[in-house]
């Protein structure tokens, strides 16, 4: 099984358009093992992981950092992923046990599970100490259609977005990735055009990616020279982080709360980690030996 995905970008139509292909079915193979996701949450989370995969390939470096939020109301609670400028993704959804009937095309319900009664927000942290944020009302849940939107609307950049998650019969995800056409300022009314047009080609990426792959998905569109890059599944908790937040408790809280509950637990949403502190342990973070 694959443990990185990828994602290929390149500039097209006269480099009037920049375009990125990915494949994220390993990140969503990872993140259905981590948190074991029913097939709707699998998709739900694959597809906001592969969005901020793409908002990710633009920062600078690996200190800079992005985390998106899908908070619309839906059965599946919060979609959370974040991510760095070194393409390591992690996320999460707040009830990954939810379970929804097909829609009517047959297709998983995400709109179901993320819902459209709320906002995405993106936070965008360059290093320079102020961070970007950036939302836009959710319009259907299904996570292209809003990534659309918050282009748009937030950071004034029409950009046609195909995203897709396909599950197995034994709950994989078989085929995960997306592709983004971003007309560049001062594109024209045909290329505008053209740009819609192309990505109504791609309502099933999912198949595309897991049949084909994303190079071939890219050639696709024009057979030209691109950038590649690894994508993967990386949380940035450890145990040294919890310690501190250990510390951050004060010894006499921590050993009650070890006298009370027998250890103290330091959960990671993201990756579905827990780091576990015996007492003898907690005192020698406080200095006892």
């Amino acid at each position: 099984m694959q443990k990185t995905g990828k994602i290929l970008k390149t500039l097209v139509w006269g480099n009037a358009v920049s375009l990125a292909v990915l494949n994220t079915t390993a990140l969503v193979n990872e993140a259905i093992k981590r948190h074991s996701l029913t097939p709707v949450c699998a998709a739900a989370l694959g597809r906001a992981m592969t969005a901020c995969a793409y908002l990710c390939s633009w920062l600078k470096d690996g200190e800079s950092s992005l985390s998106m939020t899908f908070d619309g109301g839906g059965a599946g609670g919060k979609v959370c992923v974040a991510g760095d400028g070194e393409l390591n993704i992690r996320g999460f959804l707040e009830n990954p046990n939810c379970v929804l009937p097909p829609r009517a095309d047959g297709k998983l319900d995400v709109g179901g599970c993320v819902g459209k009664n709320g906002y995405l927000t993106v936070i965008r942290d360059d290093g320079s100490g102020l961070p970007f944020t950036g939302s836009c009302a959710l319009l259907t849940g299904e996570i292209a259609e809003d990534l659309s939107a918050y282009f748009l609307t937030s950071e004034q950049r029409p950009t046609a977005v195909a995203l897709g998650v396909r599950i197995g019969t034994d709950g994989t995800c078989i085929g995960a990735g997306g592709v983004f056409l971003q007309p560049l300022p001062g594109a024209s009314e045909e290329i505008l055009r053209r740009t819609e047009e192309e990505i109504a080609k791609y309502s099933s990426i999912s198949a595309l990616i897991a049949v084909k792959g994303a190079e071939e998905v890219l050639r696709s569109i024009e057979n030209t020279h691109y950038e590649g890059r690894e994508v993967r599944f990386r949380c940035r908790c450890s145990r040294e982080k919890s310690e501190a937040a250990v510390l951050t408790l004060g010894r006499e809280d921590a050993l009650d709360l070890i006298a009370r509950q027998g250890k103290i637990s330091v959960h990671c949403h993201y990756c579905n980690t827990e780091y576990a502190f015996t007492e003898e342990e907690t005192k020698k973070l406080f200095g006892e030996e």
